[in-house]
């Protein structure tokens, strides 16, 4: 499979996306300039076994918890294998993991894992959080190799596994060697880690779940029982005054006994490196399943499990984090609400989880835009236009807003709203040195969204189909209820290889679209289109290759070598070559 052509088409089909396609590694290769003759080179090498992995270039990102993040980034042509790599494992690995694991897997993400925790921990007593120390930078390349080659007979692709694993880093025009880990940045390693962590998912789901479950159904509470009795003789002498004391007093009581030994519950789910477990028993039992967790992973993942991130938190007085959300659960004993099959009255919401945004957390973001508690205008912004200015602020809003779309609390996001949009409103002020009133006057609108009316901010933007509205606002902060958008269960629908999108063919035809010049012709690759179209804004005169890419609306262009070295070094097309065509 490694040999097939199509698969390193497809595979650069998908690299192309990413926004790092761009970035250089250590040796300075990306994906511009890409031609047929690197993916037949490739794979000539891994045939004869001539390919090697070179170094990563790497570099550190800082990390919210203060320190730093090792980032590696390859060169392009080790991208490409990474890629194909990472497919083909896909395709065998993905039907065999957990439903529990919801990082880096197709079709799943932070909103299915708590989706997964709303349906499945209700009436959790503790939350053991779990976060595993490095775990990315410490994975055990022996260990690893030893899971791999449990199912997988080919002894030349885990040699190719091991050589990428190995290969090392280039950090500051050092050399560093990989003895562990999986670099981050790399294409094949988050997929690597979930192989591994997959091990985890094993040992809790067929061994410690079944060891800390038990019991059908809680034993009556005593004391509640006795409650029952006395407001039934109460209500058979008609003493309604008694009746109502009584009720009061048992809506204070569960109607089971919460300490019953005979019923234990364990929940669990998994996202990358971090994981929730949720446990009905004692704290010194989920104290033991902490231990043995963190045992599990030391003596046979050798891993290390993050002690100030471990966290045992009681559900009902306390909130856990996960996925950047509040977790706990409900207990409100004077809220009745009505079970689904209609019966009467009860506290059924309580032991439902609760979803919420963590404190201090919106205070956190409002900081970006605002100095000694004011918003302030964002002068990196001005040199923008008005539209761009809006549809920046709008897209940074709503990212956030659909990810607590979950959250019981979600409409608490209108203060960072608020604040952003005070920001907002003082950069175009200052965009066009007038006042805040005026651009009030100038931008308001109304939009509508459903049943809700919104004030909006918008600008109208003339395009080739009519205009275009873009608009700061009109996005709803009521909570979305889980289960109500559809979630795709088919997870083998995405390996759909031989898709042959325009740019393969285009690749493939191999004729220059500058000249007309037929063989060997790689893809020149820009950014984005707008920053082309923003370079050359207002100028009369633009090459023919930019006309072009913006006609087509197109960030790659298919092109001869020589047209591609002028592009490059900012000459024309010579007419000549341009005669070809």
């Amino acid at each position: 499979m490694l040999f097939s052509e199509e698969l390193y088409l497809v595979a650069y089909d998908k690299l192309r996306r990413n926004k790092g396609a761009l970035t250089p590694g250590s040796a300075g290769e990306t994906i511009d300039g890409m031609r047929i003759e690197i993916i037949r080179t490739t794979i000539d090498a891994l045939r004869y076994e001539r390919f090697r992995f070179r170094p990563s270039r790497r570099t550190r990102i800082p990390k919210k918890s203060k320190g730093t993040r090792p980032l590696g980034m390859p060169d392009f042509p080790e991208k490409l294998v990474q890629e194909v790599m990472r497919m083909i494992l896909e395709t065998y690995y993905e039907p065999r993991f957990s439903d529990t694991s919801h990082g880096f897997r197709p079709e799943r993400g932070c909103h299915t894992a708590l989706t997964d925790i709303k349906r499945r921990f209700r009436g959790t007593t503790w939350f053991i959080e779990g976060d595993i120390k490095g775990c990315f930078d410490n994975i055990d390349h022996n260990t690893l190799m030893s899971i791999l080659q449990r199912q997988i007979q080919d002894t030349r692709f885990l040699n190719l596994i091991e050589q990428g694993l190995k290969a090392g880093v280039i950090e500051d025009w050092k050399y560093e060697h990989t003895p562990s880990g999986t670099p981050q940045g790399g294409v094949l390693s988050p997929l690597l880690a979930n192989i591994y962590l997959n091990e985890l998912d094993a040992f809790i789901e067929h061994d410690l779940i079944p060891r800390y479950t038990r019991g059908n159904q809680r034993k009556d509470n005593p004391e509640y029982t006795r409650l029952n009795y006395q407001i039934r003789l109460a209500r058979q002498a008609g003493d309604k005054a008694t009746v109502k004391l009584l009720m009061q007093q048992r809506r204070q009581l569960p109607s089971h006994d919460p300490q019953d030994a005979n019923f234990r519950r364990l929940k669990y789910c998994r996202y990358a490196d971090d994981f929730i477990l949720g446990f009905i028993g004692t704290k010194v039992e989920a104290e033991a399943i902490k231990a043995e967790i963190g045992n599990f992973l030391r003596d046979v993942l050798h891993l290390e499990l993050s002690q100030e991130k471990t966290l045992i938190t009681h559900a009902r007085t306390e909130n856990a984090r996960f996925l950047n959300y509040a977790v706990s659960t409900y207990q409100v004993n004077d809220r009745l609400t009505r079970r689904s099959d209609n019966a009467a009255q009860a506290r059924s919401i309580n032991g439902d989880i609760r979803l919420s945004i963590p404190h201090g957390l919106i205070d956190e973001h409002c900081k970006r835009y605002q100095r000694n508690g004011k918003s302030i205008h964002e002068g990196a912004l001005i040199f923008l236009s008005d539209a761009a200015i809006i549809d920046t602020y709008q897209n940074r809003f709503r990212g956030i807003a659909e990810y607590y779309k979950y959250a019981v609390d979600r409409h608490k996001l209108g203060k960072l709203k608020n604040a952003m949009e005070q920001a907002l409103v003082k950069t175009l002020a200052a965009k066009f040195k007038i006042s805040v009133s005026k651009i009030y006057a100038r931008y308001n609108q109304h939009r509508q969204v459903g049943n809700q009316t919104y004030k909006t901010l918008q600008v109208e933007v003339p395009t080739k189909n009519g205009t275009r509205v873009i608009y700061w606002g009109a996005i709803p902060l009521q909570t979305v209820k889980i289960g109500t958008g559809k979630i795709q269960d088919d997870l083998y629908a995405y390996h759909t290889w031989n898709v042959r999108t325009d740019l393969i063919k285009r690749l493939q035809a191999d004729t220059c679209e500058m000249c007309g010049y037929q063989g060997k012709c790689e893809v020149h690759h820009i950014r984005k289109l707008s920053d082309l179209k923003q370079r050359w804004r207002g100028r009369k005169k633009k090459p023919e290759w930019v006309t072009r890419m913006i006609a087509m609306q197109r960030k790659t262009l298919v092109v001869c070598k020589a047209c591609h070295r002028d592009i490059h070094a900012g000459r024309p097309i010579p007419e000549e070559r341009r005669r070809n065509d």
